[in-house]
């Protein structure tokens, strides 16, 4: 493109002339032009067009007094700047400009935005290059055509938007058609695939983990440390030394630390360099996951073993077989059926006083996990709680203590934590609710009812095979959700269409190349926006990498670095650790390790036992922060130097989070008692916990009705909160906006306890206000009607 540009921006007469008349001039130019337009549009022709509105233009400061001399003012006369703007806005309308603009890849917008940029440079240099000048005082005098100026314009907007000179470079960058080509070592042998197809507590997995253990060599890749950690531990006591590699550590088999044959792994850390006999890929499913469905994908292709071995649905055959014969390789499939029976009861729990020994309750909300784990031991029953944000360490506590026959827990709360990564033994699974908010591919916060996948998942945990339960059993809390969940169960699982992809480390490094002043966020808008992907194929959601790259674009890091920090496993909600990654961050990038004393001095380490829900929820995040040295250290050794130390507070974390679960109940008492002001912030969570139809909606954040329904779950005593239909949330909603509005009972009773602020109630009423005034609820359209039948009377 520079090759065809470089004649316009040496002969701008002869740009104007072909402009201006026409004929043989112009149908020389044309070609230049398009060649131009062909590369700004990419080689392919059936790429798409780019999307402008995430092209950043790069400042481009006027020239100031302090500048060389006006060459152009000595050759001819100083700028009658009045009149170059008229000639220059001129030269915006003229559609001839336009068009060609368009040819050289400045759709509207960018057009639009190059003029702002070219006209602002010219009016408020002091002075401009001479052969500029010369073209603006002829033009002034009436010797030269505005047309003259396009030769320079293009020189100017391809200074702001550099993208437009490479646009054919960044297209070839970003082509992600061809995954297989990624893994050269992969496709050099002839892999054998053997897929293991089965529902939950089929034996698919412990088929493949027999051949993993009979092996010279091999990889365990799962999606859980839970799950590595139990591979590291099945295989190192049947004697078969293995590794374990999560993002946080390496754990060696050998006391020499001397690399073992077999290794497990979660699947972000496999390496696709080392030679296996045998590999095995857990939950293939998850292929088609929005966030981590690249990790799977890269395995499958890139892993160099002689056997893959897949487990996971079946509805993920098809699409595990057309990605194998895009290698050229082929799929064995081995199918197996559940080994202990599964019933769906013809009844619903009902109440909590039906519960019997063996029982497993799952929520989809922290909130409701304090609710029934609160009513259960109101009825004098002892339970163990399980949910996604705790320690590993906990999880697997809470479930030693659950199948403990000799312990008196025999009840289990717990969320979808429980569908992977834990052996338990459950006798029935109790959907508390079927609804579940979840995030959509554009990164969108939407309520619906759980996924046939989701549901099976689930409930196969009832009757495992090997515990002393032989047979499972589900139902649902509520007699209405019981026909549903029927029906969700008995549905096919959809097929799995499509494999995640993720832009690598060395994709965005060569965007960067091309394009060095736009910021990560921008370089990956950019990279999606022009990425080509075949049908087998999509990208993953990006919106938590931009949003760390985000928070820490103010400090000055090298990219590789840069983009590390980025992948940081965080939770984005949890503002603790996201202040902890920024501190993290600016720390490394004034070459000043992170020692164990300024982390311990960060975190107020050592931390006493939780007393109520909040300080609960806080060491929760005290953990993540320590996992997130943890992860970084495995990174930056010398800049993360103090590991062990941090990973033996880790371990002493662990146990205090530990007791407070273990108290929960407790805990949630004194968080009711007011003894925590501001508790309701941490019980609320982004969601509400209504249990709406099946059709899935979107779920706004700003929602008055959402922020009193989570702070009345708070109060609410044992057995008082039931399910409620779409309908009766509604109106719970509307009439809960009525109270804290007019600072009815329930308002003064959340003050009472602590549980809300003078400054939460100002902020709810507010709310209240502007949707009572946008006839949000319904009543500002009858005050609307209401005062139009009142003037029709007064007529």
């Amino acid at each position: 493109m520079r090759r065809c540009a470089w004649p316009l921006l040496r002969l701008p007469a002869r740009a104007g002339l072909a402009l201006r008349h026409g004929g043989a001039a112009a149908s020389r130019l044309r070609p230049v032009a398009s060649a131009a337009s062909s590369s700004a549009a990419g080689g392919d022709g059936g790429s798409r067009a780019p999307d402008t509105s995430l092209f950043v233009p790069v400042p481009l400061k006027p020239v100031g007094d302090a500048a060389e001399e006006d060459v152009g003012a000595e050759l001819t006369r100083p700028l009658d700047k009045g009149e170059v703007l008229k000639n220059l806005n001129k030269f915006y309308k003229r559609k001839e400009i336009q068009r060609l603009g368009a040819e050289n890849g400045l759709d509207a917008r960018l057009f639009h935005q190059a003029f702002i940029s070219f006209r602002k440079y010219i009016m408020e240099s002091s002075s401009v290059s001479a052969d500029l000048h010369i073209i603006l005082n002829d033009i002034c005098c009436g010797a030269g055509h505005v047309d003259d100026l396009f030769p320079f314009f293009l020189r100017h907007a391809k200074q702001i938007f550099p993208m437009l000179d490479c646009m054919d470079d960044l297209r070839k960058i970003s082509d992600l058609r061809l995954p297989p080509n990624w893994y050269p070592d992969a496709r050099a042998i002839q892999r054998k695939i053997i897929f293991h197809a089965g529902p939950t507590n089929s034996g698919k997995t412990h088929h493949a983990i027999q051949r993993f253990l009979s092996a010279k060599s091999g990889i365990y890749c799962g999606p859980l440390k839970l799950l590595a950690h139990e591979i590291f531990q099945k295989s190192n006591d049947a004697n078969v030394p293995c590794d374990l590699v999560t993002g946080e550590e390496r754990v060696y088999a050998n006391e020499d630390a001397r690399p073992a044959p077999h290794i497990a792994c979660t699947i972000e850390m496999c390496s696709t360099n080392t030679p296996y006999e045998v590999a095995v890929i857990d939950e293939i499913q998850m292929i088609r996951d929005p966030a981590r469905g690249w990790a799977w994908t890269r395995a499958l292709l890139g892993l160099c073993a002689e056997e893959i071995h897949v487990c996971g649905e079946p509805a993920a055959i098809d699409l595990v077989t057309e990605l194998m014969y895009t290698t050229g390789e082929e799929v064995e499939v081995r199918n197996y059926k559940r080994l202990t029976p599964l019933t769906v009861l013809d009844y619903a729990l009902e109440s909590l006083d039906n519960l019997r020994p063996g029982d497993c309750v799952v929520c989809f909300s922290k909130n409701d996990i304090y609710s029934v784990s609160r009513q259960i031991e109101a009825r004098g029953l002892e339970c163990a709680v399980i949910y996604g944000s705790l320690p590993p360490g906990t999880k697997l506590e809470q479930a030693k203590k659950f199948n403990d026959p000799n312990d008196p827990c025999k009840i289990l709360v717990a969320t979808d934590a429980i569908g992977m990564g834990l052996n338990l033994c459950i006798k029935r699974i109790i959907f508390n609710s079927i609804v579940k908010p979840t995030v959509n591919e554009k990164g969108e916060k939407e309520i619906d009812s759980i996924t046939t996948s989701q549901a099976l998942q689930i409930a196969g945990r009832a009757g495992r095979y090997g515990s002393s339960f032989k047979q499972g059993e589900v139902t649902a809390m509520h007699r209405e959700d019981l026909a549903q969940l029927k029906e969700i169960l008995r549905e096919p699982v959809p097929p799995v269409k499509a494999a995640g992809l993720h832009p690598t480390p060395e994709q965005i490094e060569m965007f960067a190349y091309h394009l060095p002043d736009a910021t990560l966020s921008n370089l990956i808008d950019i990279f999606v926006s022009l990425s080509q992907v075949d049908g087998l194929y999509f990208v993953c959601n990006i919106d938590d990498f931009k949003f760390l790259a985000d928070m820490i674009q103010h400090i000055p890091l090298n990219l590789r670095s840069r983009y590390v920090f980025c992948t940081a496993p965080l939770n984005r909600k949890e503002p603790f650790v996201c202040t902890t990654l920024l501190k993290f961050a600016r720390q490394f990038s004034r070459n000043e390790p992170l020692t164990f004393t300024w982390l311990c001095r960060h975190t107020k380490w050592p931390l006493a036992a939780p007393k109520n829900i909040k300080e609960l929820v806080h060491l929760e995040a005290v953990h993540d922060v320590f996992d997130l040295y943890l992860w970084l250290s495995y990174r930056f050794m010398d800049m993360f130097p103090d590991a062990a130390q941090v990973r033996d507070i880790q371990k002493k974390l662990d146990d205090i989070i530990q007791v407070g679960v273990s108290n929960i109940t407790k805990l949630i008492r004194a968080s009711q008692t007011g003894a925590a002001p501001g508790t309701a912030e941490v019980m609320s969570e982004d969601f509400p916990l209504s249990r709406p139809g099946r059709d899935s909606r979107a779920v706004s954040d700003r929602h008055a009705a959402k922020s009193m329904e989570a702070l009345s779950v708070a109060v609410e005593g044992p057995g008082e909160r039931r399910g409620r239909s779409l309908r009766a949330y509604r109106s719970a909603a509307k009439q809960d906006d009525l109270k804290s509005h007019g600072r009815g009972s329930l308002a003064n009773r959340l003050l009472q306890e602590g549980l809300l602020t003078q400054e939460m109630l100002r902020q709810l009423e507010s709310e209240w206000q502007d949707q009572h005034r946008n006839g949000r609820y319904g009543l500002g359209s009858k005050r609307d009607d209401s005062s139009k039948e009142t003037r029709k009377k007064k007529k």
